[in-house]
């Protein structure tokens, strides 16, 4: 019987929720991510020298808020989350490494009920998978390259998602 190789292990490396916003609205969503995750949400600016005129962008101004969440927090509040989705996601959802998906309204996920300081909001979701040896290629110092087959594909993301969330992909 040929054992599985350890180094190819897929593991959840972290969630990340964010919401997009300005002025009154960014704190509305920033207190809308520490309310699901029970974390200091971090607000996101825009780079030094970003200039967009058509969105009204400026640089270093403040556009959105993120909470990233790993280990055990990361698995509970993912599976919190895909129930807002019926645990459902699509093959276009899903990408090397990782997938996203949007929630509309906050009130859509189970067990969260409409707060009238938050109003209405969305939000969206990121989870990143890794493999055992990414840190070869994140370190600062002498940092190496992966091979190709080291990155987690789309199949492999879904046969994990089916086994730990019991979640179903569609084709759309």
């Amino acid at each position: 019987m040929k054992t599985l190789n350890p180094m190819r292990k897929i593991r959840l490396e972290k969630v990340t929720l964010s919401c997009g916003a300005t002025g009154q609205d960014l704190e509305k969503s920033q207190k809308l991510l520490e309310m699901l995750t029970n974390r200091k949400a971090q607000i996101n600016h825009s780079g030094p020298r970003t200039r967009i005129p058509n969105f009204n962008v400026k640089p270093n101004m403040p556009l959105g808020t993120s909470v990233t969440l790993r280990k055990k927090e990361a698995t509970e509040v993912l599976r919190k989350l895909l129930g807002a989705i019926d645990n459902k996601l699509s093959k276009k959802q899903i990408s090397r490494n990782g997938f996203s998906f949007g929630i509309h309204e906050y009130i859509e996920i189970p067990g969260v009920e409409y707060k009238r300081e938050i109003g209405i909001r969305g939000l969206n979701v990121t989870a990143t998978f890794v493999r055992a040896g990414v840190r070869v290629k994140r370190k600062k110092i002498k940092a190496g390259r992966i091979p190709e087959r080291q990155y987690v594909t789309p199949a492999e993301i879904i046969d994990y998602m089916k086994e730990h969330f019991k979640t179903g992909v569609s084709a759309r």
